[in-house]
């Protein structure tokens, strides 16, 4: 996709017009839909006729963005369920409840707290991240084999750049920094993501593996994870640097609904150091095509989250 001057760049609804065609009959999977990036990817697919399956964690902040959605498409199919991606429990749970999906946005995410461990005591920001995304594209594989056009979207950070992966200290029991294991979440969504195209591929299945990232998208994920300074310096940052929400989800929206999109690639901002933009392809971190690291990772998510898959590299 050709990058546009700054002059002719459209505004985020004008280039969704240009660039997504209808989805009427076509199931969206939405995880963190409730605000940020996820709601606006929900309202994208929603006001093309896709019905967009909204999972959220607070229920009721949850159906606030379902009311707020209905009210702008009084059409629109959207359908609220409740999906912790801190307890693998209740990722087990969704998932069984879900009978047809063509398209997983795996979008939800923490970014930065202080060390917290989920319910199975993984460091909160693997295992949101990562493991849980992982758990779910695992559990719905076959019904994803079965949608049309099926597609697993994950969404990481130009921050996976700055990562790499603890395998002696996957849970920062002994040297956690909050920058550190986020790079170190959006790194590993990087990698699954490329190693689950690779098995894809090898076994011949139509399903495709995409990754996007948003840039610096001005949503409330660096306000409800930093503490102190790092908070208030990231209140700062998104007022005066950040670029709009509804830009920085175009990224991903394409990825799961644009008609070019090919299972490897990853799409993100077009603008200086991918920080702001319209859609186009980037490249990750090289370290992350690596296959033996690829394989090492999706050995170990296997046995932490108890979740297999007969699907070798």
């Amino acid at each position: 996709m050709s990058k546009a001057s700054e002059v002719d760049k459209p505004s985020a609804a004008d280039w969704l017009a240009d660039h997504i065609s209808s989805q009427v009959g076509r199931v969206f999977v939405v995880t963190g839909a409730n605000s940020g990036l996820g709601l606006e990817t929900a309202r994208a697919l929603g006001a093309r006729g896709a019905t967009v399956i909204m999972a959220a964690r607070d229920t009721e902040k949850g159906a606030a963005a379902v009311e707020k959605l209905r009210a702008e498409q009084p059409d629109g199919r959207f359908d609220l369920r409740h999906l912790d991606l801190a307890d693998l429990d209740s990722v087990r749970e969704f998932a069984a409840g879900v009978e047809h999906v063509d398209v997983l946005v795996n979008n939800a995410g923490v970014m930065m707290p202080p060390r917290t461990l989920t319910e199975q005591g993984y460091e909160q920001q693997f295992g949101v991240n990562h493991l849980a995304h992982f758990a779910l594209t695992i559990l719905l594989f076959n019904t994803l084999l079965a949608g049309r056009d099926p597609r697993v979207v994950t969404v990481s950070s130009g921050l996976h750049k700055r990562g790499r992966i603890h395998f002696e200290d996957l849970q920062g029991e002994h040297g956690y920094h909050r920058i550190k294991y986020y790079s170190q979440s959006k790194l590993a969504n990087v990698v699954f993501a490329l190693e689950l195209h690779r098995r894809l591929r090898t076994a011949g299945f139509g399903l495709r593996s995409v990754l996007a990232h948003p840039g610096y998208a001005a949503t409330n994920l660096q306000s409800t994870g930093p503490t102190g300074v790092g908070k208030l310096i990231m209140k700062v940052t998104n007022r005066i640097m950040a670029q709009e929400v509804a830009i920085g989800a175009l990224p991903q929206i394409y990825a799961a609904a644009g008609a070019d999109v090919e299972s490897g690639q990853f799409w993100g901002p077009d603008g200086r150091n991918e920080s702001k933009g319209f859609p186009t392809l980037v490249e990750p971190l090289d370290e992350a095509r690596d296959r033996e690291l690829g394989k090492r990772l999706w050995d170990i998510s296997e046995e932490l989250t108890g979740v297999h898959i007969d699907l070798a590299p």
